[in-house]
């Protein structure tokens, strides 16, 4: 339960509100959209489990869709009440327990329970929730944080003035991470990311499979663009954005340099 309180108290003190509308945020942002976009394409009945401060839920809903966000931070929830401005859903609820009927759903958004849940039978249990809800031929769609997330980043900005890979404390916390999977943030540095599980494209496959799916697809979010030294200013020019995009969808599927890519996203059908 301690990984539980210290991510609920993270995402409940406003961790996610602008997030995805910066950085490398936007980035993510765009190209989960565009992952998805494959997928939905009649309207469907989705839970966005664990969806945060509602961004997928809106966009999904703008597009017709009959959406519900289930999200354990209540002032996520209420974020996402007060700020839509197209309907869904939105309600407080945990992703192992899920209060909704046996096959109510055309689509299960899992955008952060999988990486949040260190215990694997936490993980076990969402997706054995997300099965359940799910109707037959219904589409699970995950997302994983690579487990070599926090080495490629700090790797892409040593020596030039973040010299992260000399700090003894940031370095245990990188060896546990590659070694384990798992993510245990330094109190040294609070504003990263909660506590996690960062997974391999592999091992989220694994996963999913062993919860009862059967595997469509993998594809990397970001993929390997992200060490751009100036991608925010790359991005905001129409010509240099295609580019990174025409080599981001040219190498999504390439297993070889999954892990270079911050996020992975993992399809299954019930």
């Amino acid at each position: 339960m301690e990984n539980i309180n210290e991510v609920y108290e993270f995402y409940n003190n406003g961790a996610e509100i602008d997030r995805l509308e910066s950085g490398l945020g936007v980035v993510e942002f765009y190209r989960s959209k565009e992952i998805i976009s494959r997928y939905i394409t009649n309207k469907s009945t989705i839970y966005d489990i664990g969806g945060g401060i509602g961004k997928y839920s809106e966009w999904l809903a703008e597009q017709g869709n009959d959406v519900t966000l289930i999200e354990l931070a209540p002032t996520a929830v209420d974020h996402a009440k007060q700020n839509m401005k197209t309907h869904y859903n939105a309600e407080v609820g945990d992703a192992r327990q899920i209060n909704k009927p046996d096959e109510s759903a055309d689509v299960v958004l899992l955008m952060g329970p999988l990486y949040h849940l260190q215990n694997k039978e936490d993980r076990e249990k969402v997706l054995s929730e997300a099965y359940r809800v799910l109707k037959k031929g219904g589409l699970l769609i995950a997302a994983g944080i690579s487990k070599f997330s926090s080495a490629t980043w700090a790797l892409s900005v040593y020596g030039n003035g973040c010299d992260y890979i000399d700090d003894d404390i940031y370095m245990n916390m990188l060896r546990e991470e590659i070694s384990t999977g798992c993510h245990n943030r330094p109190k040294e540095y609070p504003y990263f990311i909660a506590n996690a599980y960062f997974h391999t494209v592999d091992g989220l496959r694994e996963e999913i499979q062993n919860g009862g799916f059967e595997f469509v697809d993998q594809h990397a979010v970001e993929g390997c663009v992200w060490i751009v030294p100036k991608l925010e200013e790359k991005w905001q020019d129409t010509n240099s954005r295609n580019r990174l995009l025409e080599l981001i969808n040219a190498t999504e599927h390439e297993e070889t340099i999954m892990g270079m890519s911050p996020h992975f996203m993992v399809v299954g059908r019930k």
